[in-house]
């Protein structure tokens, strides 16, 4: 797993590729905020298969798996744990290294329940 932190003003799109750019041979699920070509681009030629609906707005609706899709609910799931722990939801931390070493730790203790 890897997080990261962005600031509050911009779009998580804008870290996708630096987190997604290393992952191989995987599914990848994501909302249709997610559907921009270059990013699916990205994933096809690392042999990762996007299970990502199009955007409404696209003229052309890629077709994606509605089964795996509906997985996306456990990634959901997580950042709803992790919103309920007070530290983190607040940001008690004023440091971001600070701040994103409690939301490893919060990952732990939530990927060992």
């Amino acid at each position: 797993m890897k997080l990261a932190l962005s600031p509050g003003q911009t779009h998580e799109m804008k870290l996708a590729y630096e987190l997604l750019g290393d992952i191989e041979n995987a599914y990848v699920a994501g909302d249709s905020a997610y559907d921009a070509g270059p990013l699916v681009d990205l994933l096809s030629t690392n042999g990762c298969t996007p299970v990502i609906p199009s955007n409404p707005t696209r003229a052309t609706q890629r077709d994606f798996d509605r089964h795996l899709y509906r997985e996306r609910r456990l990634v959901e799931n997580f950042f709803q744990r992790i919103k309920r722990l007070r530290r983190i939801s607040m940001r008690f931390e004023k440091l971001a290294r600070n701040y994103l070493s409690f939301l490893h730790l919060a990952a732990a203790l939530i990927w060992l329940q």
